[in-house]
């Protein structure tokens, strides 16, 4: 029965919780069990919160039973990436300079999951500091894919995906610079969502680079990346890069479809370059929705040419910039690769930096024009399937090709355009999901997340449940 339960998504389980079918208690007690259980295998938990999740969950039993309902995530047990910050808790970023780190407030994210009623169960694995794609971490150990153990999760938000797909928490929080939200969840065959730059605080998340960083959802199904994003979402004043612009509603409209709506391809940029039964799994499912009543529309975004250099110089510099005491004084306490990056973004000028923010402008100028023709713009969320923990390439069409940059190649650029971001799984190559990416309009979140659930609703893809 417990695993029965675990399966479920929030969305299905917390009617289950309101009418007190089933007691937090012991919902929070059968999740940690089975979490334990498949860390040794999976290693998503960095930390588990044993006594003070099941003190949480008799709270949210009390409040439910006395009539005192919050709402979806009342009483739901979830874990959270190891960056957004618990008050009095560590918080360690997967890093060994901060192993040892307590914050003295929660992070705004934490501290919405805590007005929903959420149950905190832990902290989940992560690339060093966030810089990276495949969650394998020399402090902490690699995370496993669990739909093959042998393969990354993807990054840097590995713990997190591999933990939902694995039913190791019900819905899980993310942070996505280069596409760690989206680049796990389509490894790991789950819903990602990368809000507006704005959307959601990120006061209490460690930053990685100011201006590309955001934090969202990584969830069961779409409607659980709602419900998630409905949660934390809104303006906060400790974030100065926050927008005061009203929370939308993002569960109502999820089943209206996509009759009418006009769907964009870029294909000079999103389509070039992808592995083969990707692409035939993508273009498949356009061709899907447009029998489900929506239209089609080529758009050009000249630009994109240039996206990949102006995100490394951006996130480079930017990283480098916040990490330039610790890589100045502590040099061998990080992880060689993120040394190496590190290091790396100490080499750029001013003016390489300004030239970046020249490209990333007209970009977004570019986006804006596409979006006032079409609706959403979709594309593969990846171009190429997950290797093998440890490896630096991946096969492209047969030839090995460099893993990191092609793993953020498509998802990059919404980071520079701060553009709402969704990743869904559309189906199945070889034992691996494949990701589909939908990108909108800003702060049109409601209509990224209905193209979604039609996705979903089409393409439905099991996630992996055989450890």
């Amino acid at each position: 029965m417990a695993k029965e339960l675990l399966n479920k998504t929030v969305t299905e389980i917390a009617p289950l919780i309101r009418s007190q079918q089933v007691s937090p208690v012991e919902l929070t007690q059968a999740l940690l069990d089975h979490a334990h259980e498949q860390n040794e295998a999976i290693n998503a938990y960095t930390s588990f919160r044993d006594e003070k999740a099941l003190a949480e969950a008799k709270v949210a039993e009390d409040e439910i039973g006395a009539g005192k309902y919050r709402g979806p995530l009342h009483g739901v047990p979830l874990a959270i990436k190891d960056i957004l910050y618990v008050k009095d808790e560590a918080t360690s970023m997967a890093s060994k300079i901060h192993k040892d780190f307590i914050a003295d407030a929660d992070s705004t994210a934490v501290e919405k999951l805590r007005e929903a009623g959420a149950v905190l169960t832990g902290k989940l694995n992560m690339h060093e500091y966030a810089w990276g794609i495949d969650n394998n971490n020399p402090h902490f150990g690699a995370t496993r894919n669990p739909w093959n153990l042998e393969k990354i999760p993807g990054g840097s938000s590995g713990g997190s995906g591999a933990a939902v797909a694995a039913d190791m928490t019900f819905t899980s929080l993310g942070t996505d610079t280069a596409g760690s939200i989206r680049i796990p969840s389509a490894a790991c065959g789950i819903v990602g969502l990368k809000p507006t730059h704005g959307r959601v605080s990120k006061f209490g998340c460690f930053p990685l680079a100011w201006s590309l960083d955001h934090v969202g959802p990584m969830s069961k199904s779409v409607s659980d990346a709602a419900i998630t994003l409905q949660a934390i979402a809104g303006f906060d004043h400790r974030d100065p890069t926050c927008v005061d612009i009203p929370v939308g509603d993002y569960l109502s409209g999820l089943g209206n479809g996509v009759k009418d709506l006009v769907i964009g391809v870029e294909e000079d940029y999103f389509f070039r370059d992808v592995d083969s039964p990707i692409e035939k799994i993508i273009r498949d499912t356009i061709e899907e929705l447009v029998a489900a009543g929506a239209k089609l529309k080529t758009v050009k975004i000249p630009t994109l040419a240039h996206s990949e250099w102006a995100e490394y110089v951006t996130s480079l510099s930017e990283a480098s910039a916040i990490h330039h005491e610790d890589l100045q004084n502590r040099p061998d306490d990080f992880g060689d690769d993120i040394r190496f990056l590190f290091e790396l973004g100490e080499l750029f000028s001013a003016v390489d930096y300004l030239q970046a923010q020249q490209v990333r402008r007209k970009i977004k100028a570019e986006f804006s024009a596409a979006l006032n023709e079409v609706d959403v713009i979709i594309a593969p969320t990846l171009p190429v399937m997950a290797p093998d923990i440890g490896a630096n390439t991946a096969r492209l069409n047969g030839s090995d090709v460099d893993l990191v940059d092609n793993f953020i190649r498509f998802t990059g650029p919404s980071n520079l355009t701060g553009l709402p971001a969704l990743s869904v799984p559309a189906g199945v190559v070889e034992g691996l999901p494949v990701g589909l990416q939908v990108i909108g309009r800003a702060f049109d979140e409601a209509k990224v997340l209905r193209v979604g659930a039609q996705v979903e609703q089409i393409r439905p893809v099991k996630r992996s449940n055989s450890l």
